[in-house]
């Protein structure tokens, strides 16, 4: 995929990607933990052997070294958003590298399906400031809003209490571990490679409430 940038250590990127044909990739509960699992698992040099994991000790394999920072991410239905910062030489696309391919072999392999199942390479964005910074930690924790309401950006959102309740239950984003929740997932990310906008969780809280309410007028 052509992109106006290259990606450089220290510096910060919006990365995702979708079903080919936009196709649903995480079909039940069990997807999406693999996939966050696959999100630890695959941020490192070593390779990968899922089956060589006990299943409960999957997050305190020891990476040694990482191959990028994750700041935030999301799990959608036919779709993932994550919030990146390039660590080492290449990190970024041996990372993506790493992730598709386990999760489609994976994929593939539940449901006896053969054939690409992300629509080609991975997208990403330059984080070119602050402003767009900040604005992605609100964007990407708020994309579940559209399983429950589908259009809510077009149409504003029909119960705002709803919509808030939503996002901050989800299990499938990183929301949790940015508001202080203990759990297992929360060692994904590495929250202190990226900027302290929220110096308390009560203040990422009130950035996406503010932000949901603004896309809402």
């Amino acid at each position: 995929m052509y992109r106006n940038f290259q990606f450089s250590i220290g510096e910060f990127y919006h990365v995702y990607n979708r079903g080919a044909d936009k196709r649903v990739i995480f079909l039940d509960d069990d997807d999406k933990r693999r996939f966050a699992k696959l999100l630890f698992l695959c941020n490192s040099n070593n390779s990968v052997v899922f089956k060589e994991i006990p299943i409960e000790n999957v997050f305190r394999v020891n990476r040694k070294s990482r191959l990028i920072d994750i700041g935030s991410y999301t799990l959608m239905p036919n779709h993932f958003h994550l919030l990146v910062r390039e660590k080492v030489e290449d990190g970024t696309s041996k990372f993506m590298k790493k992730l598709s391919t386990a999760y489609a072999m994976y994929f593939n392999l539940k449901n006896k399906r053969t054939g690409s199942l992300f629509e080609g390479p991975f997208k990403a964005q330059y984080v070119d400031g602050d402003q767009y910074l900040e604005y992605l930690y609100s964007y990407i924790h708020l994309n579940p809003v559209k399983i429950i309401e589908p259009k809510w950006k077009e149409q504003g959102i029909k119960n705002v209490k709803r919509a808030k309740r939503y996002v901050q239950e989800y299990p499938y984003s990183s929301y949790a571990d940015l508001i202080g929740r203990e759990r297992e997932e929360s060692v994904i990310l590495n929250t202190e490679a990226f900027p302290r906008y929220f110096s308390k969780p009560k203040d990422f809280e009130s950035l996406v409430r503010q932000f949901l309410q603004y896309e809402d007028k």
